[in-house]
């Protein structure tokens, strides 16, 4: 018996990998002699950069970095060295949970240390970057990242227009003659699941600007100096990304990676579960495990363990989910690929007493260990 593991992290309580290994521990007491083979998953969110630093052997790399509004701070990003490749979560150098609630202003908000995360990976050899973009303070159209990348938004005067969205509606020129050189050998990957173009009521500044600090009279000049920008750029690049699904991804940083960076964007499972070379695996899996802390109909529209289960139907493979716990509608998860799926919970406790990550772990492995005894 061949199984393959690939559970998301049961957030708060265990990693992906911690997951994963306790789910093999119980496959293992009930099937000695079978095949387990354990991978990180993740859905390009929060927690990617480390279940891939986990479960890949990669390193943990501290950087300081510019923040979100202006002041320095500790970053960090993965580094997968075997393949030169760099995780990063955009939301570690400007994130809006690095800015305090008072403090929040979207016409100052830069992704200046995104690029400069960037910069300091290439700086160590990466070549490949997955990045997820969601979480952002910011509404700069990525023109923060791509100064710290050496580029140049110029006001009437050739002067520096500035950072932050303030700045958008003043930029008349760019220039690339000081771009880092080492960006051309750069291959950008984008995790981005929304699908949002850079301007207008459904774009970057009208439906995520508010929880950044937009208020109602700031929409549309924003938007405006927002579509500006978009103009310059293709004046000046040739391109015009404006319109494409994800463009207004995390304030407009999905429209510079594209338009710039020649970047790819992609549901953010499917970015993972190529990035793991999942498939490989599962092409002679009997069974395949997934999970995460909780599945419900939000479960079946796409997140992480649907990945897995997709990906697994393409080789015939049974499915089985594990989580923390499971609500009614879950019921939708088994027809999006999912065979059967199990709370893990063996008695009543409270929400401290099952997120305690001993308790978590040995009810895992439990919970596993009686579903693969009757297999």
């Amino acid at each position: 018996m061949k199984v393959v593991i690939a559970i998301d992290s049961l957030k708060g309580s265990l990693s992906s990998m911690e997951a994963g290994f306790a789910a093999k521990e119980g496959i293992l007491r009930a099937h000695p002699d079978a095949q387990v083979i354990v991978r990180p998953l993740a859905d390009g969110g929060e927690g990617t950069t480390d279940a891939l630093i986990e479960g890949m052997g990669g390193q943990k790399i501290d950087v300081t970095v510019t923040g979100p509004m202006g002041e320095k701070i500790t970053a960090y990003y993965g580094y997968l060295k075997e393949s030169d490749t760099a995780v990063i979560e955009m939301a570690s150098a400007a994130g809006i949970t690095l800015v305090p609630e008072q403090q929040k202003n979207p016409l100052l908000a830069t992704t200046y240390g995104v690029g400069e995360m960037i910069k300091d990976a290439a700086e160590k050899g990466c070549r490949n970057f997955i990045l997820g973009i969601g979480g952002s303070a910011t509404n700069d159209g990525g023109i923060g990242m791509l100064q710290a990348l050496g580029y140049s938004f110029l006001d009437k005067n050739g002067q520096e227009a500035g950072r932050g969205a303030q700045a958008l509606d003043t930029i008349v020129s760019i220039c690339d003659t000081n771009t880092y050189p080492k960006l051309k050998d750069c291959h950008f990957h984008v995790a981005c699941d929304v699908t949002n173009p850079l301007c207008g009521k459904n774009g970057a500044t009208y439906i995520y600007g508010p929880q950044k600090g937009v208020t109602e009279d700031m929409k549309e000049p924003l938007d405006r100096a927002m579509l500006h920008y978009a103009k310059v750029t293709s004046q000046t690049l040739h391109n015009d990304f404006s319109l494409t699904q994800g463009a207004g991804a995390a304030g407009g940083l999905g429209f510079a990676f594209l338009s710039y960076l020649h970047a790819d964007l992609t549901p953010g499972i499917d970015l993972i579960l190529k990035a793991i070379n999942l498939e490989e695996d599962l092409k002679s899996a009997d069974i395949v495990v997934t999970g995460e802390g909780r599945l419900d109909h939000q479960t079946a529209m796409g997140k992480a363990p649907v990945g897995v289960a997709r990906l697994a139907k393409k080789f015939d493979a049974q499915v089985l989910a594990f989580a923390g716990g499971v609500t009614k509608d879950a019921r939708a998860c088994n027809e999006a690929g999912i065979d059967a799926f199990f709370p893990i919970l063996r008695g009543i406790a409270t929400l401290e007493e099952a997120m305690d990550p001993e308790n978590a772990r040995g009810n895992m492995a439990d919970a596993v260990e009686q579903v693969f005894r009757i297999l």
